[in-house]
């Protein structure tokens, strides 16, 4: 099964630390981001990883070069929401299942291991148990079969958010090319998952192990904390 990583995006929200550079190559204990993600992808089992690149997409591919990854790279060459990005992957991923994963997470090996195994007619959103639910994607359920993503609501209906890994069936791509540009001018990956899951297609995969967020700046200090207590 193959991987897609999205990494097209800048990540202003990192500030200066992304003025030369794209979000997933910061610096986290000595190494770039993108290097734990990558390493976790492959002792899971991944050997074809796609890499959907955009901002100052050269430094990811001198940092592949450095460290020795053989990727395959998609361009974005417009910023349009990851839904975009995944329909950009369509003719290198073909006519079978993917997982799909945020280039600024981090997700442990036997999580990814275990998405990549669920092989049957599903997608599969993968959630984790949050204290403060509101501040992201809340996956609206009944029992493992996913209803509807609420975006940052106000009163969350769960403690379920979605961690961006995913893995998906090729209906993504049918999905994708239905819907249209959201009023942030994005095709969003989470209209055509809450279409799919209004099909009865969509699963829940609640994460067994850690999940690591690199959202802002001030996520830093804890992001590098974790990767030095796991000894990645």
């Amino acid at each position: 099964m193959k991987a897609l990583i999205l990494a097209a995006g800048r990540g202003v929200r990192m500030g200066q630390l992304t003025q030369d550079t794209p979000k997933v190559l910061v610096g986290v204990a000595g190494k770039p981001f993108l290097y734990y993600l990558l390493r976790n992808l492959q002792k899971a089992g991944f050997i074809e990883i796609g890499v959907v690149v955009g901002y100052k997409k050269e430094k990811i591919f001198e940092f592949a070069n450095r460290f020795g990854f053989n990727l395959h790279f998609i361009e974005q060459p417009e910023l349009l929401g990851t839904g975009d990005a995944i329909l950009k992957s369509k003719g290198w991923i073909g006519n079978e299942d993917f997982v799909v994963v945020m280039g600024d997470n981090l997700y442990s090996e036997d999580d990814l291991k275990n998405i990549s195994n669920l092989k049957n007619k599903f997608n599969y959103v993968a959630a984790f148990k949050s204290t403060h639910p509101q501040d992201y994607g809340v996956l609206e359920t009944a029992g493992r079969n996913l209803l509807k993503i609420d975006e940052k609501p106000s009163n969350p209906k769960s403690d379920l958010i979605n961690t961006g890994l995913y893995k998906f069936t090729p209906q993504i791509f049918e999905e994708l090319l239905k819907i249209g540009k959201s009023p942030r001018g994005e095709l969003e990956l989470t209209d055509a998952i809450t279409n799919l899951a209004s099909l009865g297609k969509v699963k829940i995969y609640e994460l067994k192990d850690y999940w690591i967020d690199m959202s802002v700046k001030d996520d830093l200090p804890k992001v590098e904390d974790r990767i030095k207590k796991l000894g990645l």
